[in-house]
């Protein structure tokens, strides 16, 4: 029986394709001095940190197609980026693009670690998610830091829902914000970052 907290009816107007866009903007800036560089998720190099939006990307059309967790095993585990760091991230992505594209396949049902989940919450969850890690990822180049309205303001709504993150090993703790902070500040404080003026 799924959860009804992780069921969505579909809807168009997730940046799914957007935010793959924005992070593979920054992957493709990362110079070859700056893989090892350190990101804002603390145990992460930009290498690891790209590593695990690629993994994410790569789960996708598994998922989507019934999968459940223990079926595609450790498959994806460790690296997944090889020696083209970038091409492995764009063929990871065009791949989840394009699985979300099959029409129906926010109907789905999908087999999530922590329950089961209609294919809407998923691409709503991982859209969240690649928003903030292209930050993330910007931050650690130093290149491209102001996200797309569109994308934060999307973000922001889902982050918005979910509480205190920061059981889930990927966020810290929230941040306070000043009154009248922006979009994006707010954002990354309820992902516990600090965004620069």
């Amino acid at each position: 029986m799924a959860h009804t907290e992780f069921q969505r009816p579909a809807r168009p107007g997730t940046p799914y394709a957007e935010a793959l866009a924005a992070f593979g903007e920054r992957v493709r800036l990362v110079g070859p001095d700056r893989w090892d560089a350190p990101t804002p998720c603390t145990d992460w190099s930009v290498r690891d940190l790209v590593n695990h939006l690629t993994g994410e990307q790569l789960w996708v059309p598994e998922l989507l197609m019934g999968s459940t967790v223990s079926e595609v095993g450790g498959r994806f585990d460790g690296d997944v980026l090889g020696a083209d760091p970038a091409a492995a991230w764009t063929a990871a992505a065009e791949a989840a693009r394009t699985a979300f594209e099959v029409p129906g396949a926010t109907e789905l049902t999908v087999h999530l670690s922590f329950g089961d989940a209609s294919g809407q919450y998923y691409l709503d969850q991982l859209t969240a998610d690649t928003v903030v890690h292209t930050w993330d990822l910007a931050e650690a180049i130093g290149r491209g830091t102001r996200l797309p309205d569109g994308l934060v303001e999307f973000a922001l709504g889902e982050l918005a829902g979910y509480g205190d993150l920061s059981g889930s090993g990927v966020f810290d703790p929230p941040l306070p914000v000043p009154d009248g902070a922006s979009p994006q500040t707010r954002l990354l404080a309820l992902a516990g970052r600090r965004d620069r003026p």
